[in-house]
């Protein structure tokens, strides 16, 4: 039928499970060069707040000096595994200068999509991690699930299993999962039902497609139950009552029973580090209009978080919430200590400021749009200041290898072995995705243009290992002369033959060969 048009309860629209369906078919493709945005919630920078916080509150476990079982951190919906693996590789740092005074940690991988977490068992990143025992994953669904059943120790993690309180990482997570819509008029809740008009020949859509092609039309209908005592968050829907007027409002039931459940795992409480578009001062949601679907990809959208409401519920058990003074221009970051004295968790507390409050992932954010915009008028220490204050981001490096090349020519030798030195920096914390760059390719053509050529040639060989495919001529070009200089003439003649090859007519190639040849 065409033209089809039907209303829902808004956490029943099912938009929720063409959500769930895409990313369940997609994995980790879903993340293939930023279809679905990553990388403010996956770079370098914020992984370092996120292990910095976690790395203080296991001081503050320490410092208690209770249960000898490790630290469990469950990140949901991991997504392509980047953020995971950066915080791991900051922690294991982190944990090697404080020597062995910690309890120890393991960090739980969590999604819905099975293949994702396949392809994250197989990564060449991660391999040392789970070998070492600091790494399980674990199929979860937020809405239902109950308990951890992890992948490579088959442990199982139930209610009131562990002792020691469970971290649990939230980063673009409760703007992904069904949230109800209130709508609040004169200090009365209503629910917001939505109606959904579908385009004609729905059927031979794609999700993308369908998409951005629905209508969503919202309609008020009285719901009392929600200002009913007995509702389990009738206070923060009396705060609503009280201060909010006209206002559309997600309500995170899904997420709030969800850190339930998995609080409920552990007997000493929980840790909640997340981040994400949403909103924690009241006076924001005030006036709120209908929310509208952000289409990211090829299926998938997100709305925004009510982290309100998440803290209002959680601090009036007793926990300690942790949010910035100041409004958040991206994202916001959160904090949320619930455990049974949290003002003890003071390293905790102190890293939140450090790390967030005085500096942290949303400012970083705001200064990259404007690094991106100005990236060609930047001088050569302001992009390596950058860059550090990154963590050495491999995207930023791909970004500004251009603009590096054509300051190379006025570098100081201190300043070109900081580019080297950030390189290999930035190598030992590579997390790979299937994007449409080569890291290596780029790092290795810079430093030959450096005339590194030892340096230059490592690269260089890793990218025509990781593509022998789609080899780029240049490539053999540079590691022969790299040979050359290095004083390895056979190697050189066999990258100068593998180039001719590709381009039987290449000029310089043909009289390198004769030169080499005739010195043999």
């Amino acid at each position: 039928m065409d033209n089809k048009k039907q209303r829902y309860r808004f956490s029943e629209a099912p938009i929720w499970d063409m959500q769930r369906k895409y990313y369940e078919e997609e994995g980790l493709k879903a993340w293939n060069n930023d279809q679905v945005p990553q990388y403010i919630t996956s770079n370098p920078m914020i992984a370092t707040a996120y292990a910095e916080m976690i790395f203080g509150f296991l001081q503050d476990r320490a410092n208690k000096e209770v249960s000898p079982e490790p630290v469990y951190i469950v990140e949901l919906g991991a997504g392509a595994g980047r953020l995971a693996y950066h915080v791991l590789h900051e922690l294991s740092q982190l944990r090697a200068y404080a020597g062995d005074t910690l309890p120890a940690f393991r960090y739980i991988m969590t999604d819905l999509a099975m293949n994702s977490i396949m392809a994250w068992k197989e990564h060449p990143a991660l391999q040392s991690f789970i070998a070492e025992g600091l790494l399980d994953f674990a199929r979860f669904d937020a809405v239902h699930d109950t308990a951890l059943n992890l992948m490579v120790s088959e442990e199982v993690i139930r209610e009131g299993d562990l002792k020691q309180p469970l971290v649990i990482v939230a980063n673009y997570f409760f703007d992904n999962i069904p949230q109800e819509l209130l709508y609040v008029e004169n200090g009365q809740i209503h629910e917001a039902d939505v109606t959904i008009e579908y385009p004609d020949h729905m059927e031979s859509l794609k999700p993308s497609e369908l998409l951005n092609q629905i209508s969503m039309h919202y309609e008020h209908r009285r719901a009392a139950e929600y200002e009913s005592e007995a509702y389990p968050y009738h206070s923060v829907i009396s705060t609503y009552q009280d201060q909010a007027e006209a206002s559309y409002l997600l309500f995170p039931v899904a997420g709030l029973t969800c850190l339930t459940r998995l609080n409920q795992l552990s007997q000493a409480g929980s840790l909640l580090i997340t981040a994400d578009k949403g909103e924690h001062l009241l006076d924001n949601l005030k006036f709120e209009e209908p929310p509208e679907l952000i289409i990211h990809g090829r299926g998938c959208f997100s709305l925004t978080a009510n982290y309100h409401a998440i803290r209002q519920v959680w601090e009036q058990g007793g926990a300690l919430g942790l949010f910035p003074p100041q409004h958040y221009e991206s994202i916001n970051v959160g904090c949320i200590i619930n455990t049974d004295t949290p003002m003890d968790y003071f390293q905790t507390r102190l890293a939140y400021r450090r790390f967030i409050e005085r500096f942290g992932p949303d400012e970083f954010y705001s200064m990259k749009q404007w690094v991106d915009r100005n990236l060609d008028s930047m001088g050569l220490q302001q992009i390596l200041s950058f860059w550090r204050l990154g963590g050495y981001d491999a995207e930023f490096f791909i970004q500004s290898t251009q603009q590096l090349s054509k300051l190379l020519e006025d570098a100081t030798d201190d300043e070109m072995q900081d580019i080297l030195r950030g390189i290999e920096l930035m190598w030992s914390s590579y997390y790979e995705m299937e994007q449409r760059y080569d890291v290596a390719l780029d790092a290795g053509l810079l430093l030959f243009e450096m005339e590194m050529y030892e340096e230059s040639k490592r690269y260089l060989e890793i990218s025509v290992q990781q593509d022998e495919d789609e080899i780029v001529p240049t490539v053999f070009y540079c590691l022969a002369i790299s040979c050359f200089e290095l004083h390895a003439i056979e190697e050189a003649l066999h990258y100068l033959r593998e180039l001719l090859k590709l381009e039987p007519d290449h000029e310089e190639a043909l009289e390198l060969i004769q030169q080499f040849e005739s010195l043999s």
